[in-house]
């Protein structure tokens, strides 16, 4: 990175910073813990020698703690060995059936993974978003940019199911809506998988977004369909077709390669006369806003603070589901 000509190939030089970032996000961590832990000895042997003096407990008693949650946190980062984990990714929501209900509770989930990639320092940008005809959205995929999104983000993947007394009922009803979430790494240039252009299928449409709120709203919006597997993706972030088409055909090379990954496994699997439960499009979380519950049924990691959770709170959920073992087939 010190060369002179480093920025001679910005394309390369970027992925270089992303990988550096990456490493940092494992090294410093780790040599801050280490000398954290070498002070702490220091302050164990002085606690020995000159006795347990109040102000050296207490010091003691305040780093303690800390220092194990320092512990848990670079421990957690072990969890995260997959081939993309430590990058960027692309997460997409859809709302499921179910009108307005289904769109607004898919624009609440946009709020949630906004304000927690916010929390984290991360880069959230738009792709491309369709407005619900109402309120909320019908769909949207966001590039959120950060070491490590992937990794953590993948936990998310599966439908999230919603049950609440319904702003929209004049009855005030109890109603289920369900919206379902999918990840897929930023793999840049790195797709195994040859994309022939006699299987796409490209349109044009024009950009659109509530008064321009998350979007430019131009004609320069693309959405590419895999004729093959029938895989579509769309990006509307710029104003230039030719980046548009760029980034989508990154998201439909992650895609493809990730479906690919899948049917390696089920074949797996299938000679193994194993069957895995957890798959696309399960239902991984409830939100139970009357009873004040959330629970993820993968874990049966809950919490009773509904509101802090749909504010972005939900490494938790993401820790619990990485401790758990269900990431361990990914990482292999």
């Amino acid at each position: 990175m010190g060369s002179s000509s480093f920025w001679d190939d910005s394309n390369a030089a970027k992925s270089t910073v992303d990988r550096v970032s990456a490493l940092k996000s494992v090294v410093v961590p780790y040599k801050e813990l280490e000398a954290r832990v070498e002070d702490f000895i220091t302050l164990s042997e002085l606690i020995e020698e000159e006795g347990a003096s109040s102000e050296l407990m207490d010091d003691a008693g305040e780093e303690s703690p800390e220092l194990e949650k320092a512990l848990d946190d670079l421990e957690l980062l072990s969890f995260l060995s997959g081939k993309y984990d430590s990058g960027s990714c692309f997460l997409s929501i859809n709302a499921g059936a179910g009108g307005t209900e289904s769109c607004d509770w898919a624009d609440m989930l946009l709020r949630m993974y906004r304000r927690w990639a916010e929390s984290k320092g991360f880069k959230v940008t738009f792709v491309s978003i369709l407005e619900g005809e109402e309120a909320g959205i019908k769909n949207c995929t966001m590039f959120i940019e950060g070491p490590m999104a992937f990794g953590y983000l993948k936990a998310e993947r599966g439908v999230h199911r919603l049950v609440r007394v319904s702003p929209f009922d004049s009855n005030k009803r109890r109603h289920t809506s369900f919206t379902s979430i999918d990840v897929v790494p930023d793999i840049g240039d790195e797709a195994e998988v040859d994309i022939d252009a006699k299987d796409l299928r490209v349109d044009t449409f024009r950009a659109s977004g509530a008064g321009g709120q998350h979007v430019n709203t131009t004609d320069s919006a693309i959405r590419l369909t895999h004729l093959p597997t029938g895989i579509v993706v769309s990006c509307q972030m710029e104003r230039s077709q030719h980046k548009n088409r760029a980034t989508a055909m990154k998201m439909l090379g992650a895609k493809l390669e990730e479906l690919k990954q899948a049917e390696r496994e089920a074949e797996l699997d299938a000679n193994a006369g194993e069957k895995n439960d957890i798959g696309w499009g399960s239902q991984i979380r409830s939100y139970v806003l009357d009873d004040r519950r959330v629970k993820d049924h993968r874990t049966n990691h809950s919490t009773s603070n509904t509101d802090k959770v749909l504010d972005g709170d939900i490494d938790p959920f993401i820790q619990s589901f990485l401790r758990s073992g269900l990431n361990k087939e990914e990482n292999d």
